[in-house]
This record gives structure tokens, sequence and C-alpha cells, in this order.
């Protein structure tokens, strides 16, 4: 055990390694002393356009109708029912579970057609998160698993996302995603994205890799990415008040940039783009959002709260140029006990961590 511990000691207390750490340690303080701000994430560069400002995660149609039971609040727990008619994308009824702790998220939904979908996330550290999602539906080759492993630094975030992975076939195989993104400066950060798939043994595999940017104003904040396919997406979000926030997102695909063969990366495109202006507000009880692309599309969203326990949502869509239109209307009800009012506003004034969503 001594000699062991010596050979140890003859590789890591050397000059070279005690100029190495040395280094090391003057840059991290050099690095710490900038006080550069956490970018947040390559998937989400563009959220407060994409995922905020526009309705790419709010639009539906048909009618649906929400029941929630909240049991407990620390830890978190409730079930819910949703029942949805006239809709393509939404199943007929739906139940989901969730429960979430400050380092702990479980929730499980299963519909009427038995398709059941699981997420799993685990938060190692405060800055280390684990998040699992599992989705099985009746019928060969429904299945899917997607493991994200995301670290967030004081001025960085790395991600490295799976899906499907296996080696049961003798070799590997699935989509896998890495991503980093880096501050440079209280304002601009910069990142890219790399991807490697391979389908099966008998293809070889693919490889892709992506570049971004976002630079953060006072009150407004812009984005780039350029697309290993050629696409190229930009985005510009505002506050215009307290209550009006504004947005622009811009794609864009080249012809000949792609890499002409199939899979994840897909074929050469051609020209085309796509331009989408939208605007949200938020009044007391209620938010509006609205927006409108180069297509012709029309979309609007009004959500209000006519109690504290029940919204109600209307979402329109009109092509002006296929000559369509979509509505969608919806119900959400909230029912919780006094005990879990009260463990509500206990939460809310602690500072515990929230679930990692």
């Amino acid at each position: 055990m001594a000699d062991a511990k010596q050979s140890l000691s003859v590789v890591t207390d050397n000059p070279v390694m005690a100029a190495f750490r040395d280094t090391f340690a003057s840059f991290s303080r050099r690095r710490d002393s900038l006080g550069l701000p956490n970018p947040g994430t390559v998937e989400n560069i563009a959220k407060e356009v994409q995922k905020d400002v526009l309705l790419n995660n709010y639009a539906f149609t048909g009618f649906r109708a929400d029941l929630t039971k909240a049991f407990s609040v620390a830890p978190l727990f409730q079930i819910s029912h949703a029942f949805a008619m006239g809709s393509q994308a939404l199943p007929p009824y739906t139940f989901a579970a969730l429960y979430g702790t400050s380092n702990v998220l479980l929730q499980g939904n299963v519909d009427n057609d038995g398709q059941l979908s699981a997420r799993a996330n685990y938060r190692w550290s405060p800055s280390f998160a684990t998040k699992t999602n599992a989705q099985i539906a009746p019928g060969p080759g429904q299945a899917m698993v997607q493991i994200d492993n995301d670290y967030t630094g004081k001025d960085f975030t790395a991600s490295l996302k799976s899906l499907n992975p296996s080696i049961l076939d003798g070799g590997l195989t699935g989509i896998f995603v890495g991503s980093y993104l880096q501050s440079l400066t209280p304002s601009l950060a910069v990142g890219l994205e790399a991807v490697w798939q391979r389908a099966g043994l008998n293809t070889g595999p693919e490889t892709a890799l992506s570049y971004c940017a976002k630079y953060r104003g006072n009150d407004w904040v812009a984005s780039a990415q350029l697309q290993a396919q050629g696409a190229v997406n930009t985005s510009y979000w505002r506050r215009i008040s307290d209550k009006v926030e504004a947005g622009v997102d811009l794609n864009l695909q080249f012809g000949g940039m792609g890499r002409g063969r199939g899979g994840l990366m897909g074929p050469g495109m051609g020209k085309e783009g796509v331009t989408t202006v939208g605007a949200k507000y938020d009044f007391r009880m209620s938010t509006f959002r609205a927006q409108l692309d180069s297509s012709g599309r029309l979309g609007c969203l009004l959500e209000k709260r006519l109690a504290p326990a029940v919204m109600v949502t209307f979402a329109g869509d009109m092509d002006h140029f296929k000559q369509q239109a979509k509505i969608g209307l919806a119900v959400s009800i909230e029912a919780a006990g006094e005990e879990v009012m009260q463990q509500q506003e206990q939460a809310g004034a602690s500072a515990a961590l929230p679930p990692p969503y």
C-alpha cells in the first residue's frame, strides 16, 4: 500500500503538475472575477421568443378539459384527468400523476389507447441533473427512451442527450447530442451542438455540428443558430413594457448545404423561409398571445383565470392562403384543500429549490 501511494505521489507531486495546478487556479480566479452569468442551454437559446411569446407550446384545437387535484405541496403530489374532443393530437382521455421534491421528479401519463409515458428526473447536486423520458405504445417500434444530463456552471452549461441508446446489437446505436454554451461577456454567449447518430449496425454513423450565439441587452435578447443541415434561425425578443413583450423569429433553409442523405440530417433542402412576428400581453387575470407569419397564418390564444382555481383558454388559428380556420377551447380546474393551500404559501415564502423539471 505504501509503495502504491509513493508511486501515485510521484505522478501528482512534481513540478509539472504543480505548475499546472497553479495556472488553473489563477485562471479560475480571473474567470470568477469577471462575474459572467449562466447563459442557459443551447436547446433554450431562443426561449424568450419561441417558448414564451409565440404559440408553439400553447396552440391546440378542439375541446379540452383538465381536472387537477393536489394532495401535497412539500413534497409535491397531484393527479389529473384530461379529456379532449375534436383534436387529432390529443387522446380522448389521459390520466397523469406527479410527485416532486427539490431533488426528484416523477411523472407518469397513460391514455385510453394504452400509451404510457413517464419522466424520472434527479438532481445530483445544485449544478448537475439527469432527466429521463420513456414512452411505450401499442404496436411494434413505438417505444422510446431519452436520457438528458445537464451541468450548469457559473458561466456555462454543458448538456449530453441520448435517444434510444443501445449496445444489444453488438455495437452502439441511437442518437447522441452534446451541446455547450459559454458566456464570453456579461451580454454575449456562444456555443455549439454536435450530433452523432447510427440507426443500425448495417449503416454508417452520421455526424453534424451546429453553432449558435446569444446577445442580451437591457430589455432585449437576440440569438442566431447555424445548423448543419443548412438552416439558419434567428430571433429577436424585446420587452416593450412591464406587461407587453414582442418577438420575431426567422427560419431560413438553404439548398445545397445539407448532407444529401436520409436519416436525422435528412436530404438537402431547397431555399425557403418563414418569418413569424408575435406579441404577448399580460393583464391582471389573463394573458393574450398573437402571432402572424409570412405564410399567411394568423394565430391567437387567450388565457383567462375566472377564479383562483378555474382557467379558461381560447385558441384560434387561421390560414388565409388555404382558407382554413381552427379553434380550441379548454377549461382547467385545480382543486386543493386548506392544508395544501397553507403548504403552498409556506413553500412560496421559503427559498427551497423547485423540482428538477
